[in-house]
C-alpha cells in the first residue's frame, strides 16, 4: 500500500491534473458499482455497465476539471490554512459551489441518462432538495478538515475518497427514476 501511495504521489507531482481527472472519474465509477451492486442489489448478472460508463465520463470530464478547478480558485481567494481559512473556505463551498455543482451533476447525469428536458426538470425539483440536505451532513466536517490538513494538490483525492460513499448515493439517487 506505501509503494502505491508514493506512486500515487510521483504521478500528482509530474501531472497533477491529468491524475486528478482520472482519479475523480475512476472514484466515481466506484461509487456507481457499489451503488448498484449495495444499494440496488442488482447483482452481477443484471449490473449496467452503461450507467457506469455514463457516470464515470461525468467524473472524467465534469467532476474532476470542475472541482479541481475549483480547489484552485478558491485558494486564491482565501489564502493560507489557519482554522479561520478553513472555515471561511468550506462555507464558500457549501454555500456557493456545492448547491450549483450538485444541480449540475444531476442535471447531467438525467441528460445522459436520455431524459427530456421537462422530464430532468421534475427529476431535479424532486431529488435535488434532499441530496442537498445529504450534501449538508457529510461535506462540511470533511471539507474543514480537507481545507485545514491536505495540501492543495492532494484535496481532490481526499475529497473523491470520501465521496466513494457520496458518489454511491448520487449515483443512486441520479440514477433513481
Amino acid at each position: 500500500m506505501a509503494a502505491l501511495w508514493r506512486s500515487y504521489q510521483a504521478l500528482m507531482s509530474r501531472r497533477p491534473w491529468t491524475v486528478q481527472i482520472i482519479t475523480a472519474g475512476t472514484l466515481v465509477g466506484v461509487g456507481d458499482v457499489i451503488s448498484q451492486q449495495l444499494l440496488e442489489r442488482k447483482g452481477l448478472s443484471n449490473h449496467n455497465l452503461q450507467r457506469t460508463a455514463k457516470m464515470m465520463s461525468i467524473g472524467f470530464c465534469f467532476v474532476g476539471p470542475v472541482v479541481g478547478s475549483w480547489y484552485k480558485v478558491l485558494d486564491r481567494l482565501v489564502v493560507g490554512t489557519t482554522k479561520s481559512a478553513a472555515m471561511k473556505k468550506m462555507l464558500m463551498d457549501q454555500l456557493c459551489f456545492a448547491p450549483c455543482f450538485l444541480g449540475c451533476f444531476l442535471g447531467l447525469s438525467g441528460a445522459l441518462n436520455g431524459l427530456t428536458v421537462e422530464q430532468n426538470f421534475s427529476k431535479l425539483k424532486r431529488d435535488y432538495p434532499d441530496a442537498l440536505i445529504s450534501n449538508y451532513y457529510l461535506w462540511p466536517p470533511v471539507q474543514i478538515a480537507n481545507f485545514y490538513f491536505i495540501p492543495l494538490h492532494h484535496r481532490l483525492a481526499v475529497v473523491q475518497l470520501v465521496a466513494v460513499i457520496w458518489n454511491s448515493y448520487l449515483t443512486w439517487k441520479a440514477n433513481k427514476m
